[in-house]
């Protein structure tokens, strides 16, 4: 990889990759396998910011059905993000590459705080920066994390890593005649409710111009041939 396609980048890992196959919890195997590809690509100098999902650990948005307020549950999927960060940052750091993990909700033992001009310097350090607990507060999604962390890090693209290799008019496990989309508008995005990114975060990118790139980080190499600049997944831009 001589001349990577993008400078920095912001990949966001949905929790639910994290747990693989058990679909709860940490499947060692599997954040290993991440781990290898983000290594991969942070040995040739491209600046990585991190943001992941708690989905495997504790989903905010289901405990209303259970009498839980919207809010305390957000706060308990924060928490559950700064697990998934740790087991990420031990995993990197095995691997070799040298990390900074920075924390939206203050917990000194464990992280640094969020401070912008402070990641940004990590960054250009060639440090891969690992940002948890979302945006700090209820009511946003760690989607809206990761557009917000874009745009303040002037990331060149934000990358979706799913279990899934792009977006699809309908769920592919679920429709054996769902169509993939090979590229998009933001506008197109929202106004078709596809469930790749919460309308707040597209929007938020949309009026950033931060492209969104989704695909299947699961697959080996696949983060490589994105930033060569081989055609995965599925684009959002303008």
């Amino acid at each position: 990889m001589s001349s990577p396609r993008f400078k920095r980048i912001i990949l966001k890992v949905s929790g639910e990759l994290l747990a693989g196959k058990k679909n709860f919890g940490i499947d060692h195997t599997i954040i290993d396998t991440v781990s290898r590809e983000i290594f991969n690509i942070y040995k040739k100098g491209i600046e990585i910011g991190i943001i992941i999902g708690g989905g495997n650990i504790f989903r905010g948005v289901s405990v209303e059905d259970d009498g839980m307020q919207r809010i305390a549950g957000d706060h308990m999927g924060m928490l559950a993000t700064v697990i998934n960060c740790i087991a990420l940052q031990d995993h990197l750091e095995r691997y070799g590459a040298v990390t900074r993990l920075c924390s939206a909700i203050s917990m000194e033992q464990i992280a640094e705080p969020f401070i912008r001009r402070r990641a940004l310097r990590h960054l250009e350090k060639g440090r891969i920066v690992i940002f948890a607990a979302g945006t700090g507060n209820p009511n946003f999604t760690t989607d809206t994390a990761a557009a917000l962390r874009a745009v303040e890090m002037e990331a060149d693209i934000i990358l979706k890593g799913t279990r899934v290799d792009g977006i699809y008019n309908k769920d592919p496990k679920k429709h054996s005649d769902a169509k993939k989309y090979s590229q998009l508008t933001y506008i197109e995005v929202v106004k078709k409710g596809l469930k790749v990114m919460d309308p707040t975060a597209v929007t938020l990118a949309m009026d950033n111009n931060v492209p969104i790139l989704v695909f299947n980080l699961s697959v080996d190499g696949n983060l490589t041939k994105i930033v060569n600049g081989k055609k995965v997944g599925t684009t959002v831009r303008d």
